[in-house]
C-alpha cells in the first residue's frame, strides 16, 4: 500500500465515519469492531473478514463478536511496509540448536540496546503456529533425514495458509542421534536394546522433530515407541540432555553438539537439515543478516568443530520459496 494511501486511510473518509455511526474527529476505542477497523483502514468489511479467515490481521474472537486491538493494528501496518519497519526486533521460535544459539547471544551482545534478538525453544510444529500467528518472525525447523528435507519442510509450511508469504533459508545439516548416559554402552549399541525395560527414556513433547526422528529409528528396526520405559519428560533438547546428566534418564533423542555440550556419549543414527523459515522480507533484515555473518564467522566455525557434527556447505541458501 503506498504511503499516500496509509495517511489517507488512517485519517478516515467523514463518509465512511457517518456510516459507521462515528465522527472522524471522535477517537477510535482501543479494541475496534469489524466495521471501525474497515473504516480504519479504508476497506470493505468483507475484505477484513479475509484478513481475518488468512490469520493476516491481529484480532480475537469474543463473544461471538472479532475485535481488533489498535495498537497491534497500527504494527501491523508498519510491519507490512516497505518490508517490514521493525528491523531492530526478530523473534526466532521452533526448534533450538547449542551453536544456533550461541551464534544468537553474540549477535545480541554485538547490537547491546540497538535491537533485540531472541530464541525461544517450542518444537518445530508450535514455532510454525507461531509464525503463522505473527508471534515469532523464523521458525527453526528440523523434521526428518537430510536428503528428504527438500520434500518434508516444503510440506510441513503448506499446512498454514501464509505460507505463500515464506520462504525457506538453510543453515547446516548436523548429525542427529541419540543422547546416552557416559559409559552407559562401550561398544556400538544395539538400538532394539535400547527399549529394553532397564533403559530409562526422556520424552518429548508432540510437534518435536525429535519425535519425527524418533519414528524414524523405530520404524526402520520394527520397534514400538510405546514400549520404552519413560521416566520423565522434556519440553526442549537441552532440557532432555540435562535430565541425563542428572542422573534421571539414559536415553534421548538428540544431536551431537548437545551431546558434547551436556559430556554424554553420542549414537549417530543418521544426518538432517536445520532450516529457518521466515515471511521473505525478513530475510533482508539487518539482524538476520548478522545472524548469517556471525554462523560464518570464524568463532562459530571453531565451536562447530568443537561440537562436531555440522555441514555449512549450504549457509544461508534460499532452498524453498512459494
Amino acid at each position: 500500500m503506498a504511503v499516500a494511501r496509509i495517511r489517507e486511510s488512517l485519517e478516515g473518509p467523514k463518509m465512511a465515519a457517518a456510516e459507521a455511526g462515528t465522527s472522524t474527529d471522535s477517537p477510535l476505542p482501543r479494541f475496534m469492531s469489524v466495521r471501525q477497523v474497515a473504516r480504519y483502514l479504508n476497506i470493505n468489511e468483507k475484505k477484513v473478514y479475509s484478513l481475518v479467515n488468512d490469520g493476516k490481521i491481529p484480532a480475537s474472537k469474543l463473544t461471538g463478536k472479532w475485535l481488533f486491538p489498535k495498537d497491534l493494528v497500527d504494527q501491523w501496518i508498519l510491519e507490512s511496509s516497505h518490508g517490514g519497519l521493525l528491523t531492530d526486533r526478530m523473534i526466532i521460535a521452533g526448534s533450538e540448536d547449542p551453536l544456533l544459539a550461541r551464534a544468537i547471544m553474540q549477535v545480541s551482545n554485538e547490537v547491546q540496546a540497538r535491537g533485540l534478538i531472541g530464541c525461544t525453544a517450542t518444537s518445530t510444529q508450535l514455532g510454525l503456529s507461531l509464525l503463522a500467528r505473527r508471534r515469532a518472525d523464523v521458525c527453526a525447523l528440523h523434521w526428518g533425514p537430510a536428503e528428504e528435507s527438500l520434500m518434508r519442510h516444503p510440506a510441513l509450511l503448506k499446512q498454514y495458509a501464509q505460507h505463500q508469504e515464506w520462504v525457506l533459508v538453510r543453515l547446516f545439516l548436523r548429525d542427529q542421534g541419540l543422547l546416552v548416559t557416559p559409559g552407559m554402552w562401550t561398544m556400538e549399541p544395539d538400538i532394539p536394546g535400547l527399549f529394553s525395560s532397564q533403559v530409562r527414556w526422556v520424552m518429548r513433547q508432540e510437534g518435536a522433530g525429535s519425535n519425527r526422528f524418533l519414528q524414524e529409528i523405530t520404524t526402520r528396526h520394527g520397534l514400538n515407541p510405546a514400549a520404552r520405559r519413560v521416566t520423565c519428560q522434556a519440553l526442549s533438547e537441552r532440557d532432555a540432555a540435562s535430565m541425563i546428566a542428572m542422573g534421571h534418564a539414559d536415553v534421548a533423542t538428540g544431536v551431537r553438539a548437545t551431546a558434547a555440550e551436556f559430556g554424554l556419549d553420542f549414537v549417530p543414527i543418521g544426518t538432517e537439515a536445520f532450516d529457518l523459515a521466515m515471511p521473505r522480507g525478513i530475510f533482508f533484515r539487518t539482524l538476520f543478516q548478522k545472524l548469517l555473518d556471525q554462523l560464518r564467522s570464524g568463532e562459530c566455525q571453531r565451536l562447530a568443530q568443537m561440537f562436531g557434527g555440522y555441514d555449512f556447505s549450504d549457509l544461508g541458501k534460499l532452498v524453498w520459496s512459494a
